[in-house]
């Protein structure tokens, strides 16, 4: 089991930059696949991007590719998401997730999760 915990969301302009954080308990992090997904009012959770257990596999929605960067810290319990040109509809609540196996994009496949950060972007 992990618990996670997001950071670094809040109120940006348009074109600006974050960094969002999420750190993991416990001693085996490196297990897990991790993934941020985002919830925009009235609006489904989307899937943004995911990485595998050590990093070498990456996978982004076609909307932030470009733009977004997912990496890990293993040996910080930590997983990153840089988001760079950010866009109006790119505000949502940003939540990191974490499963066993390989990255998917179904947030059901996903047993574990933070409780959100959120992101703002003003035009």
């Amino acid at each position: 089991q992990v618990q996670l915990v997001e950071s670094g969301g809040g109120l940006v302009q348009a074109g600006d930059s974050l960094r969002l954080s999420c750190v993991g308990s416990g001693r085996t992090f490196s297990t897990y696949a991790m993934a941020w997904f985002r919830q925009a009012p009235g609006k489904d959770r989307e899937f943004v991007a995911g990485i595998g257990r050590f990093g070498a596999y990456t996978e982004y929605t076609d909307s932030v590719k470009g733009r977004f960067t997912i990496s890990r810290d293993n040996a910080k319990n930590t997983v990153y998401l840089q988001m760079n040109s950010l866009k109006p509809e790119d505000t949502a609540l940003y939540y990191c997730a974490a499963k066993t196996g390989a990255v998917v994009s179904g947030p059901g496949m996903y047993p574990y999760w933070g409780q959100g950060t959120q992101v703002t972007v003003s035009s």
